[in-house]
């Protein structure tokens, strides 16, 4: 007999607000305060995230990690092929070990701790050459003994992987060759003989799909460990491509058909179909990690090489990639600026304007709403190459140059509405780091009257303590960045010679931390000793965000605008760069966001 749920269906649940979790998935609600029927639905789509640390296309094809712990390898960059290598965290990608043999077109497998690159291309030749990676550093080991050929793919782990298809003077092949850790076996041979195919899956359930022979195809097929066994083409047959997931359950994305594509597809295990997900430009020549079922990372492709990166996502949440967007304009603009506070909260102060004939040191000061700027009061010594430190309400500027090119130990403190002098810094210093509060603020650095210096002092409201010499930086440096508290601090950056040198402060003494991916100096800061994000800098003026998590950095979405000598504030949530001597506009990051993908129900 029927029971009444059979017959009438589930409740209706009766909301006051929406459910905050994706146990709401497939549920259907009634909002009492917005009046509408609600929905939480799974969605697909590709977000942006950190940008590799150099562009390049053809990098090494197959799977070689997961989404939060990927690698990318080798691959080539505006002509020449390239050794480097770097690896993914979930949000951004930082310098690994450089391989032995450069090479573009090669194949790899296994995972960020323990990867194989094989094959490929360096300059004419194919090579057979085979390295390991160990998360650290690449290793000559025995080449696989098959045809030497480029643009084949590989799939599997560091003790069971195989390496498949390929060309080498336009002779296109199906071989392939099966990886025990330390020897090399023959496998089955595929069906169709091709190239600059996708691959994913693991030694006793690959997948291959796509490519050229030398026609493009969109020929699929299966590896059980021993042989290949034809599956269900692809609906739009595609080269030069990218993959991930698992045998029953993989995308494709990217490749030329023959032009480029944003077209992503999904396999169940038989069939292939069009995703409603579309990558946000079009791409081939790209690489992929992503050993879980149905997920994704493109990366690199494009000649001469880009660097953008892009996340699949199939789940009740909507993730949105971290931006830098523009902000309010200066109502001057100029170089050198310094400020603090937080992204809808801030000041900007001081710097020079471009030379016209020669650049104007200056001592204006002006707060930002999150909107626009307005002019406040001045400060009474107008600098350049100093540094400052606050909130938009009490911040502290000191050191730097005045007009004639002299350094200063000058020390004013801001209330929000004028500056008033504070205690002397201990030396005439310029192009410092800086961080912390009105009272309790930290001085890092920077270039005194002769040479750069590794002088560390305290703030406190009206004076500065020199610390004890156990308490200086480990490396002497001007144009660095700081950022985070007086007792909890992080420096990065700065020269002679541009270093990517980081090292963090416990109130007493400084410790060396792993390096920045790019070297700069003059960049601008923002965040704390274990969320901090670095933007900009020089030489010229770089694009280039890195975020550090305490450990280690990885790379940001790039700023709009290339700038160096600017000033910034904020979180790695929200913060704030200003200033560039050939702009006026600010601009504001958002971090990575994730929403559940609430759907409002209507009759149309």
């Amino acid at each position: 007999m029927s029971t009444y749920k059979n017959l009438i269906g589930k409740d209706v649940n009766f909301l006051t607000t929406d459910p905050d979790n994706a146990q709401a998935e497939g549920q259907i609600w009634y909002n009492s305060t917005s009046s509408f029927f609600k929905d939480l639905i799974i969605s697909e789509a590709w977000s942006s995230t950190g940008p590799l640390g150099s562009g390049r296309y053809a990098l090494a094809s197959g799977t070689g990690g997961t989404v939060d712990s990927g690698i990318a390898v080798f691959g080539r960059k505006a002509g020449p092929a390239v050794n480097s290598t770097e690896e993914y965290n979930g949000s951004g990608w930082s310098t690994g070990g450089d391989g032995n043999t450069a090479r573009y077109g090669c194949a790899k497998f296994g995972t960020q701790t323990a990867a194989v690159a094989a094959g490929g291309k360096v300059t004419v030749p194919s090579v057979q050459n085979v390295e390991e990676y160990n998360g650290t550093s690449w290793s000559e080991e025995t080449d696989y003994p098959s045809q030497a050929r480029q643009y084949l793919s590989g799939f599997g782990t560091l003790t069971a992987g195989v390496i498949c298809g390929g060309h080498n003077s336009g002779t296109f092949y199906g071989l392939t060759d099966e990886y025990d850790g330390t020897n090399w076996t023959t496998g089955g041979v595929m069906n169709n003989v091709r190239s600059t195919a996708g691959t994913t899956g693991i030694l006793t359930a690959g997948l291959t799909f796509g490519g050229q022979t030398p026609s493009i195809t969109a020929k699929t097929e299966e590896y059980n460990g021993t042989a290949w066994t034809e599956s269900g083409d692809m609906s739009t047959a595609r080269s030069h491509l990218a993959g991930s997931g698992t045998q029953d359950a993989a995308l494709a994305y990217g490749g030329f058909t023959p032009s480029s594509t944003t077209q992503t597809e999904a396999y169940n295990g038989s069939t292939w179909s069009t995703s409603p997900a579309t990558l946000a430009t079009a791409t081939a020549r790209n690489s992929s990690v992503g050993s879980g079922a149905s997920t994704g990372l493109s990366f690199g492709g494009n000649p001469p090489g880009t660097a953008a990166t892009e996340e699949y996502n199939r789940s009740a949440n909507v993730i949105t990639g971290a931006a830098w967007a523009a902000g309010g304009n200066l109502n001057l603009t100029r170089s050198n600026v310094k400020g603090g506070g937080i992204q809808t909260a801030a000041i900007a102060t001081g710097g020079q304007t471009p030379p016209s004939p020669a650049f104007t040191v200056r001592a204006e000061t002006e707060s930002y709403n999150g909107t626009s700027w307005t002019e406040v009061a001045d400060m009474s010594n107008a600098r350049r190459e100093f540094s400052a430190f606050g909130t938009q309400g009490a911040a502290v500027a000191f050191g730097g140059e005045n007009p004639g090119d002299t350094q200063l130990n000058a020390t004013e403190n801001w209330n929000g509405s004028s500056w008033t002098s504070g205690g002397n810094y201990p030396v005439e210093i310029s192009l410092q780091g800086s961080t912390g509060t009105q009272t309790a603020g930290l001085g890092i650095g920077g270039s005194d009257p002769s040479s750069p210096t590794n002088l560390t002092c305290e703030y406190d409201g009206s004076s500065w303590t020199s610390t004890a010499p156990g308490g200086n930086l480990g490396t002497s440096r001007y144009g660095l960045e700081g950022a985070g508290t007086q007792t909890a601090a992080v420096a990065f950056g700065g020269s002679p010679p541009r270093i990517g040198l980081t090292e963090e402060y416990d109130g007493s003494s400084w410790t060396s931390s792993n390096n920045m991916n790019t070297k700069l100096r003059a960049m601008g800061g923002a965040g704390t000793q274990t969320a901090a994000l670095s933007f900009g800098g020089a030489p010229g003026e770089s694009t280039s965000t890195e975020q550090y998590n305490g450990t280690s950095w990885v790379t940001s979405a790039n700023l709009a605008s290339g700038r160096s000598y600017l000033g910034g504030c904020g979180t790695t949530a929200a913060a704030l760069a200003m200033g560039n001597g050939s702009t006026p506009t600010a601009e504001e990051f958002t971090g990575e966001t994730s929403a559940l993908n609430i759907k409002t129900i209507t009759t149309s």
